[in-house]
């Protein structure tokens, strides 16, 4: 799991150690999913190009 440059993806190695963790009950399987989807929100929050047209005057 390497880039164009050789170094290692940070982003491929998280979620291959998240595809190896085996939750040992639904608690730890509940926080385990919880992560991944604070990690997608802030992922889409990251990627927001939208702009906001009240702050703009004519």
């Amino acid at each position: 799991m390497s880039d164009s440059n050789g170094m290692n993806d940070k982003n491929l190695s998280n979620v291959a150690e998240d595809l190896e963790q085996t939750p040992v009950n639904s608690h730890q399987a509940q926080q385990l999913q919880q992560k991944t989807n604070d990690r997608r929100h802030q992922d889409a929050l990251n990627h927001d190009n939208s702009t906001d047209l009240h702050h703009f005057k004519s």
